[in-house]
């Protein structure tokens, strides 16, 4: 793990200001009994060391504040390229403006700033400078790189939608500073009487976006004295240029270290206007002062989990996946002159009053993302549910991935469990009728894409399941997928009072993941039309019938009827046997589907956990499942394998793509000591607690308190667990005792206590037991 911080000549300032600057939140989180601000053991460099063929994370340092409608990472790869930050890279072509979800999704309007000297270079491979990780500082608040090449430190403090650059020259007789609006269609101007450089970037990667802009204004604190503008490439004899790809060059003559540069960068999708009213959210503030601003949200923010630990690789990685789930969707509205909330609709080109989010995959999200911001982060989902509403009248349809509006990726229909689960866990504040009314919609109505509404409804409407031979792809992970947005739908369908023959529909589709499961294999299968399994048949073959994954992965999405699957399968004895063979197969796959190994594919295979892939989502709550069989020790084991095996605050610390915070929010909730295996009902299921004490600050003034005695690295075995000072035998947690305030004792042991949860009482939530 690197040092924190790397201090140089140019960084004692900061530090000074950074180091001195005291907690802003109530809890306390403590290391070896001393105090130490949560910010400081996140590592944004976590999954940095990744790549097309195998990702550790795919991830990128993200610098901005939580839920911010703009990030900003150092770019080491060539524009456009969805891997913008590899730690293995040795060369920063910009500081690039990101909002970028995942390399697989790519970005959409950015653009980038990189001070240089002497000679004016615009080319991306002839500006790029050498620089170390030695180097570097990051920090979720604040980023510093020496850029070799020029003998400059560069540094950034964002805002939600602004952000303040700092250069440091060593010593030059001509400091540039390029500026480059990308391709695919972009604009710059050079305004000498204001000393601003505005443009626009309309590049996306993602869906058909209407009226789509970038618009950004940077206001430096010195006077430029020579502009060079770039027209796809060349230079020309202008102060500005409408072209596919857009650039300038900006000198100021000469400079030292006695005074850096300062440049304040904002941005909008609405209009430049608009931008230069992002720019005041920086105010007069200082550098240091906006970076210290960002501290202390982010130490807010983080310290409404307080840890007690002496292991401080444990403690960085919780906070590092903490902060991972801070971000994702971010924030695409805006505040006008009249401090009125207003947004850029990517559904229409239009701007509209209101919120909107962007930026996640609810295929990957709903697991424990979001059910993770109803219970920690409450407010903020209020505003992304009033998102969503605004999103289904702008669009006609919910969107399963945002990047920033409709794109085509992934199956399900699992914007229900999202806007169910708030629902049902006590948020209030928004149309939930309006969203009732887009489930129903979008339940029953393909969309204008595969990926929106339900692609092959009519025949999973009419047969129980979308059929194999009827060329539509991944159809028996559509299939389980849809009957659990089923399920969403009739729960919220009741908790909003609708009339039974609706809500009954909708929960007799909950049960048509009985339909794909094949009693001679004990595993899910894809079925034909005419009611034949699929031939031939192979447990191991990812894609084709489903979705990243295989079979082995696929046949445990019954989330909300595991009694119902347990029953399919034989009973509990089959059914635990079953769970424990995941993990005793040999990692073999067929990957004829894709013609290739899969970077999924690939992380299993390395994981020496046989065909358990924890790197990507479908298996992700499979750990927890032996609580509904009566073997609760078996998660106890499993999940702690998990976190310490595949998990920790380093380049390579993650096991495949973290996925816009939901595989960063199985960690976190699996470190508290529970999982919420069925977003839609009101339960987490229990693991095993990693930490001597976790405090998990609630919006609403009340307190978790997680306690554990004897917990150790061997001490995995949950042996007695107490709720209030009471002995509880429940295999869950409810979400709405939690709300009201608990104290949670954990007493852990070395060895497995195999009475304890056993009884059928303390199974969690299963539609086939708890609905009659």
């Amino acid at each position: 793990m690197r040092t924190i911080f790397a201090p140089s000549r140019f960084y004692l300032p900061l530090l000074t200001v950074i180091i001195s600057s005291t907690l802003c939140f109530s809890q306390k989180t403590l290391l070896n009994n001393k105090e130490i601000d949560p910010v400081d053991l996140v590592n944004p460099l976590m999954g940095t060391d990744s790549k097309y063929e195998l990702s550790n994370g795919n991830t990128y340092p993200a610098i901005g504040l939580p839920w911010g409608m703009n990030l900003w990472t150092p770019q080491t790869n060539k524009n456009g390229n969805g891997w913008q930050y590899q730690y293995s890279a040795d060369k920063i072509r910009g500081l690039k403006q990101t909002h970028q979800p995942s390399p697989w999704m790519n970005d959409y309007g950015q653009f980038s700033l990189l001070p240089t000297t002497g000679k004016v270079i615009f080319d991306e491979e002839k500006r790029a400078s050498w620089f170390s990780h030695k180097t570097e500082t990051v920090k979720p608040y604040y980023y510093s790189v020496y850029l070799a090449d020029y003998d400059v430190v560069s540094e950034i403090a964002p805002t939600e939608r602004a952000a303040i650059f700092k250069f440091t020259y060593n010593k030059t007789d001509q400091a540039n500073v390029v500026i480059d609006a990308f391709d695919k269609g972009s604009y710059i101007q050079y305004i000498p009487e204001a000393n601003q450089i505005i443009g626009y970037s309309t590049r996306y990667a993602r869906g058909k976006l209407i009226n789509f802009k970038n618009y950004f204004v940077i206001q430096f604190d010195e006077k430029i004295k020579d502009v060079h503008v770039f027209d796809d490439g060349k230079e020309i004899n202008k102060n500005e240029t409408l072209s596919n790809h857009a650039g300038i060059v900006v000198s100021f003559g000469k400079q030292n270290k006695s005074k850096p540069l300062i440049a304040k960068v904002a941005s909008s999708f609405i209009s430049y206007d608009q931008a230069k009213l992002n720019l005041k959210e920086l105010g007069n503030n200082t550098f240091d002062e906006v970076a210290n601003n960002g501290r202390k949200i982010w130490n807010e923010k983080l310290g409404r989990i307080a840890i007690e630990s002496d292991n401080i690789d444990e403690m960085r990685t919780f906070y590092s996946t903490l902060y991972r789930t801070l971000f994702f969707p971010n924030k695409l509205y805006e505040i006008n002159q009249k401090g009125e909330t207003v947004h850029y609709s990517p559904y229409n080109g239009k701007v509209l009053p209101g919120y909107l989010f962007g930026g996640t995959g609810f295929w990957d999200t709903f697991r424990a993302l979001y059910p993770f911001l109803n219970l920690v982060y409450p407010s903020i989902n209020v505003e992304m549910q009033e998102g969503l509403v605004n999103s289904y009248k702008e669009g006609g349809f919910l969107p399963e991935w945002s990047s920033p509006g409709y794109a085509d990726i992934m199956i399900g229909n699992n914007s229900a469990s999202v806007v169910a689960d708030a629902h049902i866990k006590g948020l209030r504040g928004y149309d939930i009728e309006k969203l009732y009314e887009a489930l129903i919609h979008g339940a029953n109505n393909e969309g204008p894409m595969s990926a929106v509404g339900r692609k092959g409804v009519e025949y999973y409407n009419k047969l129980g399941y979308v059929p194999y031979d009827v060329e539509i792809n991944e159809n028996a992970a559509r299939t389980l997928e849809y009957a659990y947005d089923d399920f969403t739908i009739y729960q919220l369908g009741k908790a909003l009072g609708k009339p039974k023959q609706e809500t009954d529909l909708y929960k007799k589709r909950a049960l048509n993941y009985k339909n794909l499961f094949d009693p001679s294999t004990g595993f899910m299968r894809g079925k034909n039309k005419d009611g034949q399994f699929q031939k031939p048949f192979n447990p191991l073959k990812w894609g084709d019938a489903f979705t990243e994954g295989n079979s082995w992965h696929y046949t445990w999405s019954v989330f909300h009827d595991v009694q119902g699957l347990i029953d399919l399968m034989g009973g509990k004895e089959k059914f635990v046997e079953k769970l424990d063979s995941v993990f005793i197969q040999p990692p073999l796959f067929d990957d004829s589907y894709y013609g290739q190994v899969i970077h999924e594919i690939r992380e299993m295979q390395i994981m020496n956990m046989g065909q358990y892939a924890h790197g990507n989502q479908p298996i992700q709550h499979m750990i927890y499942l032996y609580n509904y069989a009566g073997q609760p020790w078996k998660t106890q084991y499993w999940a702690r394998e998990v976190m310490n095996k595949l998990y920790s605050a380093t380049p390579d610390g993650y096991c495949g793509d973290e996925d816009n915070g939901q595989t960063s929010a199985w960690y976190v909730f699996s470190a508290l000591g529970f999982y919420p295996v069925c977003p839609g009902t009101d339960e987490y299921v229990i693991g095993s607690p990693l930490f001597k004490k976790a405090t998990v600050k609630l919006e609403n003034g009340k307190s978790i308190e997680i306690d554990t005695k004897n917990n150790s690295a061997e001490n995995v075995y949950v042996n007695g667990v107490k709720y209030n000072k009471k002995q509880y035998q429940l295999n869950y947690f409810k979400h709405s005792e939690l709300l009201k305030g608990a104290k949670l004792n954990f007493d852990m042991s070395k060895t497995p206590n195999k009475t304890r949860g056993t009884q059928p009482e303390s199974r969690p939530f299963s539609l086939s037991i708890n609905d009659k």
